[in-house]
């Protein structure tokens, strides 16, 4: 073979290798994104809306993953539809890692968000109650049992020194039928969203009485389940909805503006709601999805006092560290 017929050679194949790696290109472009439903656990709460800002954002696309967002009444809920396989991947609080300790087939895959700063007493405009000391005795509604808005409400009595049960919860699954609740008197404050307690302030019809990061400076607020079926048949599904949920959440730290925007759209509260929502919240997020071992802690010592569990589990009975720190 001629020298120029080597160079010929050579830049076919080159060109047939380029044409190849561009095929392979466009297939892997036309790929369809992996569909996977996503479920909160509340449905009035701005820290959820990370899901809603990442699909409008196209930020869970790059990963090609396709987010069906849907809300549930509290962790039990999200729970039972992650064990019947409705949904994929649930939203939910730290408290109830219990569940997966309690043998649920989840796991608690990465953490989000750290002091409970988007949680609050929220009572009604003309209530009695004027300050903490006011909520010894009295009924505050909660989601679900053993969930964080009711470890916290407890949290209350112990740290004021009036005992666990210092104040009893009413486990009323979501913020509408709580607040109902309310203006009939039959409680007498809300373990709710802080945005929903800012709203009720907006219109005069309530108003925050006292946000729960101070009863709960070390801790764990949220975290992500997936189902471990999902973990050990499919984990680059995992890895790569983790990635974009917190690669939403860097948006949002850089973005106020458009994530208020969303934020309006999705809990239909005004733009000075949102946006003291935001600067009250965003330092809650988490960057990498680490779980810190110190607010590990507190979350099974909250097991124990609780009664949910008579002994505090080992790691590996509540979450996997597989997926963190994550990476975007």
């Amino acid at each position: 073979m001629t020298r120029f017929n080597r160079v010929v050679s050579r830049l076919g194949l080159a060109a047939a290798l380029m044409v190849a790696y561009g095929l392979s290109g466009a297939q892997a472009a036309d790929k369809p994104a992996d569909k996977v439903t996503v479920a909160k656990s509340a449905d009035v709460a701005w820290t959820f809306v990370v899901l809603d800002v990442g699909k409008q954002q196209g930020i869970f696309a790059k990963y090609g993953i396709d987010v069906e967002i849907t809300a549930l009444g509290g962790d039990a809920k999200v729970q039972q539809a992650l064990a019947a396989k409705s949904i994929d991947f649930g939203l939910g609080s730290g408290p109830s890692m219990a569940f997966v300790a309690k043998g649920a087939p989840v796991y608690a895959v990465a953490a989000f968000a750290a002091e409970p700063r988007n949680i609050a007493v929220v009572i009604g405009a003309n209530s009695p109650i004027k300050k903490v000391a006011d909520l010894k005795g009295k009924k505050l509604a909660v989601t679900t049992a053993g969930s964080l808005t009711d470890w916290l409400a407890h949290r209350i009595g112990v740290q004021e020194g009036w005992g666990k049960d210092g104040v009893t919860t009413v486990a009323l699954g979501g913020f509408t039928p709580s607040l109902a609740a309310l203006r009939t008197g039959q409680i007498d404050g809300i373990m709710a969203a802080i945005e929903a307690g800012y709203g009720l302030e907006e219109k005069g019809e309530g108003k925050v009485l006292v946000g729960m990061e101070k009863y709960a400076p070390k801790f764990i607020t949220h975290v992500i389940y997936a189902r471990k079926d999902l973990i050990a048949d499919k984990p680059d599904v995992v890895t790569r909805f983790l990635k974009g949920f917190f690669a939403t959440i860097a948006f949002e730290k850089a973005n106020k503006a458009k994530t208020t925007e969303i934020a309006m759209q999705v809990l239909h509260q005004t733009k000075a709601v949102m946006d003291r929502t935001y600067d009250y919240e965003i330092s809650m997020f988490e960057d990498d999805g680490h779980f810190d071992p110190a607010a590990v802690e507190v979350i099974k010592d909250s097991f124990v006092g609780m009664g949910i569990l008579d002994h505090k589990p080992p790691n590996d009975q509540l979450f996997t560290t597989k997926f963190v720190p994550v990476k975007p």
